[in-house]
């Protein structure tokens, strides 16, 4: 079912994309419309300025008054062939000498003529027209004659019907530009997320009767590599355990039916028949041991439980781990007798823990030792606080039969069988194993096995 209101990574995308493309669009045309503002500014100055000196130096020739007031004319010849420029020129007593016709110019920029910066000035017209102008002083050859006063400005008409124009093609401009890269934005997102739904494609396939399918590697992009191999990883993990589980299942299925088939048998054959005292009580005693070993399972089953969800916490306290292996040696002393084994513990170390859950996990593997060591063999206990100053290694191992290679990884695993063909009879429930390294588990250490030239070898290593 599609999420009503969730945005897709292809319209994030597509609008981070757009989004950035219309502000650099956005930016860049408002740098272009202010250079162009500022070209035509520096074309009004050169034509204003160019103006201006002409001007000065046509009244540089003026010798007398005669020839100031035929000025004028001359004047009026030099303004053909430039639209929208007029000049204004104005006597040391204010009078006009020179204005070409219709123009008004400001005081303020006929005020400003003394200075010496030609600083451009706007105003705008009753009319709404806007003007550039500048003023100056022009010094006449007239011997002694105060200087006049010269200003010179342009329409701007021209130049702003061209920059709407300009703005209004510029704008359009970027704004299909924009629509163009946001579409485009939008094709690239979705191209470049194909891989992602090829994912996709290939995770919907997996199931949990195809969990041995993998992601494709080589045809996915390398930035998301490492999310396929994360996912083909935990495809492995979800095989393995989803294995487990089943192996599990079994197991436990095989398990629980052999006791129960018993007691079922058992209590039929009993019933069929009228029996005397004595077989109805071997019959009970006979059905007592199948039900304690039941509870000794589920009992294993829940601590094992338990540990999985983090349930077990220890109860600390210092643990000389060779007196805990001497103690449990005369349990199997008659036993090992026997059988002809050699029982021997070396070593020193002690740690912090709990000393039945501890007691519980040494037990387990002298157990397993005992049962798998043949007859005339021996099995040695080490414990070695030498090999880190912070870990306690606590070893037992026994000779017998090598196991393979490939078996080791498992043997901790519930109910897991080296044979799966072997059937136990008085071995136990085959969860021993499991509950030592469910032990070390909660204790912060691990549990290992080895196995080779007729020596296999359990470990227990445990921080101090």
């Amino acid at each position: 079912m599609r999420l009503i209101g969730r945005k897709s990574i292809t319209f994030r995308l597509t609008l981070l994309f757009a989004s950035a493309s219309t502000t650099v669009l956005l930016l860049l045309g408002l740098l272009i419309g202010a250079l162009v503002e500022r070209h035509f500014e520096e074309l009004d100055m050169e034509l204003l300025g160019g103006k201006l000196e002409l001007i000065r130096h046509t009244l540089e020739k003026v010798r007398s008054g005669r020839e100031l007031e035929v000025l004028p004319g001359q004047l009026q010849d030099s303004m053909v062939g430039h639209p929208g420029l007029a000049v204004v020129v104005l006597k040391p007593d204010g009078q006009t000498l020179y204005s070409t016709e219709g123009t008004t110019l400001p005081e303020e920029l006929l005020a400003a003529a003394g200075g010496e910066n030609l600083r451009p000035m706007l105003w705008i017209d009753p009319e709404n027209h806007r003007y550039r102008g500048i003023s100056a002083e022009a010094p006449t050859g007239i011997e002694g004659a105060a200087p006049v006063i010269v200003a010179v400005s342009t329409d701007l008409s021209h130049h702003e019907h061209f920059m709407h124009s300009f703005r209004t093609a510029l704008w359009t401009a970027m704004g299909l530009a924009a629509l163009l890269t946001g579409f485009l934005g939008w094709v690239a997102a979705r191209q470049g997320l194909a891989p992602l739904r090829d994912i996709s494609h290939s995770a919907a396939g997996i199931t949990a009767n195809r969990l041995d399918q993998r992601l494709p590697l080589a045809s996915i992009p390398v930035e998301l590599a490492e999310v396929a191999e994360t996912l083909n990883e935990m495809l492995a993990r979800l095989e393995e355990s989803f294995c487990r589980l089943s192996d599990f299942s079994s197991n436990i299925a095989h398990e629980l039916r052999t006791p129960v088939s018993n007691l079922l048998t058992q209590t039929q054959v009993t019933l069929s028949k009228p029996r005397t005292l004595d077989k109805y009580q071997d019959v009970l005693a006979s059905n007592a041991e199948e039900f304690e070993r039941l509870s000794r399972m589920i009992a294993d089953m829940l601590f094992l439980a338990k540990s999985d969800n983090k349930l077990i916490v220890p109860h600390r306290e210092k643990v000389d781990l060779v007196a805990e292996v001497s103690s449990l040696f005369d349990f199997y002393e008659a036993l090992v007798e026997e059988k002809g084994v050699s029982l021997t513990c070396s070593g020193r170390g002690a740690v912090y823990g709990d000393r039945l859950m501890l007691r519980r996990a040494v037990n387990n593997l002298l157990s397993n030792a005992v049962r798998h060591t043949p007859e005339g063999g021996r099995i040695e206990v080490r414990v070695d606080d030498s090999a880190s100053g912070s870990t306690v290694v606590l070893s037992v191992q026994n000779t017998g039969e090598t196991i393979a290679p490939e078996h080791l990884p498992r043997l901790f695993d519930r109910f897991y069988r080296v044979h799966a063909s072997r059937q136990r009879f008085g071995e136990g429930a085959g969860l021993g194993l499991a509950i030592t390294r469910s032990i070390a588990h909660a204790h912060g250490g691990e549990a290992l096995a080895h196995s080779a030239g007729g020596f296999t070898t359990f470990e227990i290593r445990l921080p101090v």
